[in-house]
């Protein structure tokens, strides 16, 4: 037998997978489908007829009413789910959410509407975890923010007070020093500065893994020319490789690159200090490759070289190739571990090849920037010609520093070196010092002062008095970021505590000098 059009259309209705009903202009159920009474618990002779508010919850059919008016005097295809939060209610009288699509009837002489009702109860349980789940997510990232700043807060704290006491400690040997001839206690002293020396690297390098471990260093990169930083390293190696009767040799380089600066630097001061430790004889050599899109900067040496078998094991914690446990030993074995995970935080290429007896060759990989661009790093204007100052007793230098130890020692310090010194602890201080008429030719500056004061306010506020060319030089136990983004001019240097008497000192003279 044919199946007539109404037939097939009932049938239709019926196989759909969402409930649905025809509904008159007073809301009353013309035709329910078979998924109607399932999904309402309806038999459908008990559907048909019924106004379509009793398959709601009670709180909702009054306001349901206003809309179904207002729909009927605006008829039109609404989609499903849009613009309403809708609830159904069972037989039972248990409640589920839904969502309804509205389309008009026409052609059939009156206003008839039909509505396809669809349980999404699976859906909305599904986006209330997922909603729970990213509340979590965001509790638990920001949980680990006040965590890494907490970490950044104590590190940094915990950085500048290890370092004052080491400082005061290293002044007062400095000016022991200059105030005995005796033998014996200028060998004690000499003793005492080794010593000194070795609790301060190993200090640098252990607060250097607890910042890169704890996540407390970010990168910043930005790009830099290589020639920049190469001319810092001659100047800070240079010496010390001559004292070993080492050539540190400084090849020119034209490339810039893209990475943190301050991070790359450390890097390769790290290279260069051990290629300087472990080479008796020879040269060190700093020079660069352009690799296309790379930049391959290279620390080469004729030191000892590294044998085969330990070469899996250089980057790891307090490990030296070549030197016995226990053993008396130049450093800690704590460079190249630093340098390892450096590399890893700015996601760069490091590789190294040795030869017992013949040296060591390091390679860290960089993007270039193009070679268009030439960031000059740190870049400092030249200073006008300014008269040369007088050495020791013709300077005048204001020491601004709140810890009494550090400033009594430095002023001990450059008094027996012979400069006329002002100590002061607070930026009020300074000011009132050059507010009576009393000059200054070099202010020496804590950066983290009491309330909250920084060193770079002290200088600023000066030089509004006393003018831009105020010569100063900032002594600080912070190494955050925040110091290397501090901006430098040609009058102002910025040294980390400990610092050597002898460095400081001659530090101080360049700064005069310039």
């Amino acid at each position: 037998m044919r199946t007539t059009p109404p037939d097939l259309a009932h049938s239709a209705l019926d196989a759909a997978p969402d409930a649905m009903v025809i509904i008159d202009e007073a809301g009353i159920v013309l035709f329910a489908n078979r998924q109607s009474s399932a999904l309402f618990g309806y038999a459908h002779a008990e559907l048909v007829g019924a106004g379509i508010e009793s398959l709601m919850p009670e709180r909702f059919r009054a306001r349901h009413l206003g809309h179904r008016e207002h729909y009927v005097a605006h008829l039109r295809v609404r989609p499903m789910g849009a613009g309403f939060e809708l609830f159904g209610r069972r037989r039972d009288g248990s409640e589920f959410p839904v969502e309804i699509s509205l389309s008009p009837i026409e052609g059939v002489g009156r206003t008839l509407f039909a509505a396809a009702i669809r349980d999404v109860t699976d859906r909305k349980h599904a986006e209330s975890e997922l909603k729970l789940a990213r509340q979590a997510a965001e509790a638990a990232r920001e949980l680990a923010d006040r965590a890494n700043r907490g970490k950044s807060r104590f590190l940094a704290t915990a950085s500048h007070d290890l370092r004052q006491p080491l400082q005061s400690v290293e002044l007062l040997n400095g000016a022991m020093r200059r105030l005995t001839t005796d033998a014996r206690l200028l060998g004690a002293i000499a003793e005492q500065e080794q010593a000194i020396g070795s609790m301060s690297r190993l200090l640098n390098a252990l607060l250097d893994i607890s910042k890169l471990e704890s996540g407390a260093i970010r990168p910043e990169p930005t790009d830099f020319s290589v020639a920049g930083m190469f001319e810092e390293l001659r100047v800070e190696f240079a010496g010390l490789a001559a004292s070993k009767g080492l050539r540190f040799e400084v090849e020119t380089c034209e490339d810039a690159v893209y990475s943190d600066p301050s991070l790359v630097e450390q890097i390769l001061r790290n290279l260069v200090s051990n290629a300087v430790k472990y080479t008796r004889e020879g040269w060190v050599r700093l020079r660069c490759r352009h690799l296309g899109p790379l930049v391959r900067i290279e620390v080469l040496d004729t030191g000892v070289g590294i044998a085969p078998h330990q070469m899996p094991y250089i980057y790891d914690e307090f490990y030296q190739a070549g030197v016995a446990p226990n053993s008396s030993r130049e450093g800690y074995g704590l460079g190249l571990s630093i340098v390892q995970r450096l590399v890893n935080l700015l996601m760069l290429k490091l590789d190294v090849h040795s030869e017992v007896g013949r040296g060591s060759a390091f390679g860290l990989e960089l993007p270039s920037s193009n070679g268009h661009r030439r960031a000059a790093r740190r870049a400092m204007p030249v200073p006008e010609p300014q008269p040369e100052l007088e050495r020791g007793g013709g300077a005048r230098i204001l020491v601004v520093e709140d810890n009494e130890s550090v400033r009594r020692a430095m002023c001990r310090l450059l008094e027996l070196e012979g400069y006329r010194v002002t100590q002061v602890a607070t930026l009020a201080e300074a000011l009132g010092h050059v507010r009576d008429g009393h000059g200054i030719d070099v202010l020496i500056c804590d950066y983290h002062l009491s309330d909250g004061i920084t060193g770079s306010e002290v200088i600023a506020a000066l030089r509004q008095v006393l003018g831009p060319n105020l010569r100063a030089l900032i002594s600080t136990g912070d190494t955050s970021s925040a110091i290397r983004q501090l901006p430098r001019d040609p009058y102002l240097r910025i040294t980390s505590k400990p610092i050597q008497a002898e460095a400081l000192l001659q530090l101080l003279r360049s700064l005069i000098a310039t």
